[in-house]
């Protein structure tokens, strides 16, 4: 059943009568809300409307679901799965149907993230808080923070989930160390897959076969930061010649060219302002100029880059103070709003990005959620 939160409808329902809701145009775009449910109000996963030339949003539905905190959608639009992040059995991963016409998620399946010979091993705990989701279609892979570990899973022609998960777990690279894997994506060629992870302070490759037998193979450290300094999230320009990753707890943004499964480091600097350990996400404009990370725990807000075309280097050009906890955020595809997720202020906070210098303006306009994590846009 769908029921949006008493709270959410009522201030959305306002701000519809000021004129902040519009009906479907061609500036209209889906809106999809991962979000943490313990000590939370929020239910699950929530379903905008987000007109990306106004900045006007209305409501469509809600999903009830179980720390939903990260989503994402299958290539056609028709699928959204999202993880389930426990570390207490009922870690695992979701797939809803979705209708573009009414807005609403259905047919829920799930599968766990533990592996099947795997699945009474309490001291190991495999699968556990999955974190990051990648698909394409033909695969769903899970990447398990308190696990270790990374789950691959087939998915059948209509894109539903089914059977067991295919786990490649990781040592610690010494006594003191102990892994997080914290996300993942193929690289542009499509022959590999990257995986960061945090405890380990390096960046894994597998062989990426989504159709295959073995969906990933052949695990080998191809990326070691300094240690302590924790690889959390990574993104590829449109070219594929550059990768950027964002250290969580050193608070640097690394720059490394890539070629053919070989990454090469050409620019590390500084991102956190505040020196909080809490780097969370990063984001290229859609024009390719720009690229902005999050940071959290201190002077909480968005760092700002511009991009040499030539180079695929970064130069500072400023930092956005935004609400508490700014765990992920989205750039609309016109590259005309940033929108931020700000965890522990229960709002998504929305931002005027400006093309020309890449610097944010805060609209003061926000969406009240409880405890927004994860943020998807869509044009349908």
């Amino acid at each position: 059943m769908l029921h949006p939160h008493p709270l959410l409808s009522l201030v959305l329902s306002a701000l519809s009568l000021c004129g902040f809701a519009k009906g479907k145009s061609s500036a209209q775009l889906t809106l999809f809300v991962g979000t943490y449910t313990e000590d939370s109000p929020s239910e699950g996963i929530y379903v905008f409307h987000f007109n990306q030339e106004t900045g006007h949003l209305s409501l469509r539905s809600s999903v009830k679901a179980g720390n939903p905190s990260f989503v994402v959608l299958s290539p056609n639009g028709n699928r959204l799965y999202a993880v389930s992040e426990f570390n207490d059995g009922r870690q695992g991963a979701y797939c809803f149907d979705y209708n573009p016409k009414t807005g609403r998620l259905s047919n829920p399946t799930f599968v766990s993230t533990k592996a099947g010979d795997r699945l009474n091993d309490p001291e190991n705990r495999p699968g556990s808080d999955p974190c990051n989701l990648y698909t394409d279609g033909h695969c769903l892979i899970t990447a398990n923070y308190s696990g270790g570990d990374i789950s691959a899973f087939k998915l059948d022609k209509q894109g539903r989930l089914h059977g067991t998960a295919q786990q490649t777990r990781f040592s610690g690279r010494d006594s003191a160390a102990v892994s997080h894997i914290h996300c993942g994506l193929p690289t542009p060629d499509g022959k590999y897959f990257l995986a960061t992870d945090l405890g380990n302070d390096c960046i894994h490759r597998f062989n990426f076969s989504p159709n295959g037998t073995e969906i990933l193979t052949n695990p080998q450290v191809v990326y070691e930061v300094k240690r302590g300094e924790g690889p959390r999230h990574i993104t590829l320009d449109k070219g594929g010649k550059y990768l950027y990753l964002i250290n969580e707890l050193g608070g640097t943004c690394v720059v490394m060219r890539y070629n053919d499964g070989e990454l090469t480091e050409i620019q590390s600097l500084m991102a956190d302002e505040g020196g909080g350990r809490g780097s969370a996400d990063i984001h290229i404009s859609p024009d390719g100029k720009f690229l902005y990370t999050s940071h959290r725990l201190k002077k909480d807000g968005i760092a700002i880059f511009s991009i040499n075309p030539q180079t695929g280097m970064l130069t500072k050009v400023g930092y956005q103070l935004t609400g508490l906890h700014p765990r992920n955020f989205t750039i609309t595809p016109n590259g005309k709003y940033l929108l931020v997720a700000c965890r522990d202020d229960n709002t998504i906070q929305i931002f005027e990005r400006n093309a020309n210098t890449g610097l944010l303006a805060d609209t003061g306009k926000r969406i009240n959620l409880g405890k927004p994590v994860c943020l998807v846009l869509r044009k349908y």
